[in-house]
């Protein structure tokens, strides 16, 4: 099925094939593990919006002490 759409005489589809051989083993992996870093993810989002929304603490712990607070 690959080699179908990479020989496709659509441009478009011909990518798409090349594509999913250039990322054929993480697409493979993403199937068979199925872990995610979306929890790190929505955690690095909390910090960049209280880091937005404080416009600078007076010091590091102060800021270390809100995304504790927030996050945990």
């Amino acid at each position: 099925m690959l080699d179908e759409l990479k020989n496709s005489p659509f441009k478009a589809l011909a990518s798409l094939g090349k594509t999913f051989c250039q990322w054929k083993e993480e697409i493979v992996r993403m199937w068979r593990f199925r872990k995610s870093n979306g929890i790190t993810e929505g955690f690095h989002r909390k910090m960049k919006l209280i880091q937005r929304r404080a416009y600078g603490f007076r010091n590091f712990e102060n800021y270390r002490t809100r995304v504790r607070v927030l996050c945990c």
